[in-house]
């Protein structure tokens, strides 16, 4: 897909971990799902798009003292390796993905439908910044892995299980969706406070050119440690 327009990318300084272009991922799917459909699917829409509830304002952060006071503890750097979002039935396993040569991001291969790929230029689950997981809506062969991540409400529980054997677990707040060739990038990718998830398929109409037009972006915030 074409980059972000130059004015509007000028604009905006891009985080570290941010691709390069606006993600118009997952685009392969949709060309193996219209070459086997006699006729195309109806569009894919979200079912909510903002919070059920408005969200809580952070509690004001006060530097510490540092007299006698341990070290902080290290930011966490276990990689993501299983997603399970009860609302919608995923238990899949979470493989890292890159950038493409002309800096798009890479997405799980078609022959693994049930893949969901992580971003693994950002930030692990629990660091700071946004968590980026990817995953096909469908394929040639049907349903994907996020086929039904447009149908999750604010309030789901999202719980992400590290390589280290522990989980981090956020509650989505809202979803989005948004034309491909208008991808927020800096809004998906860049810094936030503290840590984020976002979950990212496609959505939208399925084009005569096999493409879907959309991309659907949940976001997501952490919950309280034992909740």
């Amino acid at each position: 897909m074409p980059p972000p327009a130059a004015s509007a990318h000028r604009r905006v300084r891009r985080r570290w971990w941010a691709p390069a272009l606006a993600v118009g991922l997952l685009l392969a799917g949709g060309v193996t799902v219209a070459a086997s459909r006699g006729s195309a699917p109806a569009p894919v829409r979200i079912a909510v798009s903002g919070p059920a509830r408005p969200v809580a304002a952070a509690a004001p952060v006060t530097a510490p003292s540092t007299t006698g006071a341990p070290a902080p503890a290290p930011a966490p750097s276990s990689p993501p390796v299983r997603l399970l979002v009860p609302r919608i039935g995923v238990d899949a396993p979470v493989q890292g993905v890159g950038l493409n040569p002309d800096g798009t991001v890479e997405v799980p291969p078609l022959d693994r439908p049930g893949q969901v790929g992580w971003y693994r230029n950002g930030p692990v689950p629990g660091g700071d910044g946004p968590t980026v997981l990817l995953g096909h809506y469908d394929t040639r062969k049907g349903p994907a892995v996020f086929h039904g991540l447009p149908g999750l409400r604010p309030g789901d529980r999202v719980d992400v299980r590290r390589q280290d054997g522990s989980t981090f677990s956020y509650r989505v707040r809202e979803l989005h969706q948004y034309a491909k060739d208008a991808f927020p990038t800096e809004l998906v990718y860049g810094a936030t406070a503290g840590p984020q998830l976002r979950l990212v398929t496609c959505g939208g109409t399925l084009g005569g050119n096999g493409h879907y037009s959309d991309n659907i972006v949940v976001f997501a915030d952490p919950l309280p440690a034992g909740s």
